[in-house]
Order: structure tokens, then sequence, then C-alpha cells
């Protein structure tokens, strides 16, 4: 609410200031315009070109009334800085093999992120492949000999054309990106943890730059506790650890523990205990865990920016 300045005889020579002549009344800020004051000030010009002595309360009244028009368009402009620095869209990018399939984003996932920013300022994209290795994402992996496959890359071109429509659908502006990513079990059964690193690491470059993003935040869940003998899989620890070392060196990047995600009911109805992938309910944790993390990494960012420097 903005209080009115209002004057009864602006430029008359009463010696006083009265109750009257200058009252208090609640006004919308929109009826503050700039004809109100306009109006006053010709009643002094008048004034003066008629010979008629503008007094003391005169001036009182003009300096409070310009006051109070610099302060309402102080205000007004202090709004609009902030809307506009609050505005935008956060971004989401949702991205693996099977375990981010049986993710579902709209069980903790979205409801999660946009209880954070605001249902009108968030987009989620996902796409993920049950049962593949990170080159079908990442356009320049190579095996650990140098080797090269004939063929990468095919997944992530799959993604992106979703990721582009999905902002092509939208007016706003993005604000911030976000790529989450829940991937490796493939890697590590075919013997390629040595380079698994390299790779993901190559991977979040890539999206960066097509993105044009050098602001992209990552979300990593680390492998499980399902092999950590390597019986089955057996590069499980060594894609784990990478998972791990290159959020430990990326300050845009945190991982997310999944070893206690994969005991309990499945979505089928099945007990499993320790397996390759997650019960029901740990998958609703998952996308909780997955959540938590980017909105920390978003408003981190943010602090940092405005010059609070904190670390998620």
């Amino acid at each position: 609410m903005i209080f009115k300045v209002g004057f009864l005889s602006t430029c008359d020579a009463a010696p006083m200031l009265s109750k009257e002549s200058l009252s208090m009344e609640p006004v919308a800020s929109d009826t503050l315009t700039a004809s109100w004051l306009n109006a006053a000030t010709a009643s002094c010009e008048r004034k003066l070109l008629t010979g008629k002595r503008v007094g003391f309360r005169a001036v009182v009244l003009g300096a409070v009334v310009l006051c109070v028009w610099v302060g309402v368009l102080g205000f007004h402009c202090s709004v609009a800085q902030a809307e506009n620095e609050d505005a935008g869209l956060h971004l989401f990018i949702l991205s693996g093999q099977s375990n981010m399939a049986g993710m579902k984003p709209e069980e903790s996932f979205t409801p999660a992120v946009e209880k954070a920013f605001g249902k009108d300022r968030v987009l989620v994209v996902k796409d993920a492949h049950g049962g593949q290795p990170i080159r079908r994402w990442y356009k320049d992996w190579k095996a650990a000999d140098g080797t090269r496959p004939d063929k990468t890359g095919d997944l992530y071109d799959r993604l992106m054309q979703k990721v582009r429509e999905k902002i092509k659908d939208t007016s706003q502006s993005i604000k911030t990106v976000t790529f989450v990513w829940m991937q490796g079990e493939r890697d590590a059964n075919e013997r390629h943890g040595e380079i698994y690193g390299a790779s993901l690491n190559g991977l979040f470059e890539q999206l960066s730059a097509d993105l044009e993003r050098d602001d992209l935040n990552f979300v990593v869940g680390r492998l499980s506790d399902f092999d950590m003998s390597n019986q089955r899989y057996p590069h499980w620890t060594k894609v784990r650890k990478q998972q791990v070392m290159l959020a430990d060196k990326n300050p845009n990047c945190v991982w997310v523990d999944t070893d206690d995600l994969n005991d309990g009911k499945n979505r089928r109805g099945k007990i499993i205990k320790n397996d390759l992938h997650y019960s029901a309910n740990g998958y609703v944790t998952l996308g909780q865990r997955f959540a938590d993390q980017a909105v920390r990494l978003i408003k981190a960012r943010n602090d940092a920016s405005a010059g609070k420097a904190t670390k998620p």
C-alpha cells in the first residue's frame, strides 16, 4: 500500500500546514502518476506567473511530493530488477540406462523441484534406455586401447531432440540447466571401468558445449552395492570409484548414493535383495535424492553469485 500525500491548496498563501492541506489516504500505486505531479506544478507556476507569492508551505510540500515520487520510482525499479533476476526456467535433463528408465519423475523428482522453484518455472526432460553403454551418449568415446566403434552418440542425439523440442515449446528463457545421470552398469560389465571417468567427463563437456552453457550442473547416481566383489560385473567398483572421483573434482557435480535402494519389493511385486535394479520405493527415493541435490547445486550457485559463497 502506498500513501498519497494529498494537498488541497499547494500554492496558497496560508501560513500553516493544516490537517486538511496534508492528508494521508491509502491509494493504489498506479494512481500516483505524473499527471498528479504536473497538476501541482502547474498550480505553482500559475501563482508565479500572476505575481502571487508562493509560500514556505508550497516549498515544503513540493519537496515532500518529490521525495515520495522518487521513492515510488525506486521501489518499482527494485521490484522489476528482482523479478528479472528471478525470471527464467530451470531445465532438468534426466538420462541413463535401466535404473533411470525405472525412475518415474512424476513420483518424486518433479514434485520436489516444482516445490523448490514453482510449477511454472520447471522443465523436466527424461530419455533413458536400459542395458546401454556410455558410448551411445558420448560421441568421442574410445576404448582403453584407442579403438573406436563405428557408431556413437545415437542415444544422445535422441535425448537432445527431446530437449530442444521442450525448449522450443516455451517462450521463457532458460535460467539453469541440470543434467541428472544414472548409468554405468553396462560399462562395468564390459570392463570399461578404467576409462569410464574420462568418458563421463567428456559427456558432461559435450552437453555443456551443445547447450552453450558453462554453468551446467551435474548430478550422478553412483552404482549401488550390487556387485562389490566384481564377480558378475568385473569393473563394478571401478565405475563406482570413477563416478565419485568426477564429482569430487568438479564443483558443479555431486553424486548420489544408491546402496540402500535395491532391497524390498520391486514394481512387479517381487521381493528383491541387493538387486541390480531398485525396489518400487527405491525409485521414489532415488528421484527425491536427485531432486534434493539438484536444488542444492542451483541454490548454492545463486548464493555464490549473490556473494554468499555457500557450498552444497
